[in-house]
């Protein structure tokens, strides 16, 4: 994988268009208003209202810059190209923590879409270089920081049900 690269799902990708376009959409038009009201309360140096919506309009842009870079660099990663044999991004996996007899269910992303609260894992995570490669049956070590984690590959799916 190209280290300039950004590996994303279709869902992925949508998803940071969709914050990209409500940034420069509503967000702009937001901070415009925000910045409008505090400059008609007077002096700048010591109107903390206007310095707060400028260090929010800066962060804003910022964030739209690396989404717009993240949207050039996508190498976008389909659900017609996730291989059932083995694990590699886009994959939907099911697993068994051998220690607590619990299955677990992760996707493997990109690192621009890990959120494991929604079990979407990095394939860059422990884990996700853990599962990278790996077929039904297959035992996963993983040294991650709490200690060494042990699981079972017990299905490769294309999507979540």
């Amino acid at each position: 994988m190209n280290k300039d690269e950004v590996i994303l799902t279709q869902e992925g990708l949508e998803q940071i268009e969709e914050e990209l376009n409500e940034l420069k959409t509503v967000k702009r038009k937001e901070l415009a208003e925000r910045l409008k009201v505090a400059i008609s309360y007077g002096d700048l140096k010591e109107n903390s209202e206007y310095h707060s919506a400028k260090d929010d309009q800066s962060h804003m842009e910022t964030r739209i810059l690396v989404l717009e870079r993240m949207i050039k660099r996508a190498r976008v990663v389909s659900a017609d190209s996730v291989d059932l044999n083995e694990v590699g991004v886009g994959s939907y996996v099911i697993l068994n923590d051998i220690e607590f007899a619990e299955r677990i269910e992760y996707r493997i992303v990109g690192p621009a879409e890990a959120n494991v609260a929604e079990n979407k894992i990095s394939y860059e995570s422990p884990l996700g270089k853990g599962l990278l490669g790996k077929k039904v049956g297959d035992i996963i070590n993983v040294n991650a920081p709490m200690g060494n984690l042990q699981y079972e590959l017990l299905e490769i799916k294309i999507s979540h049900n």
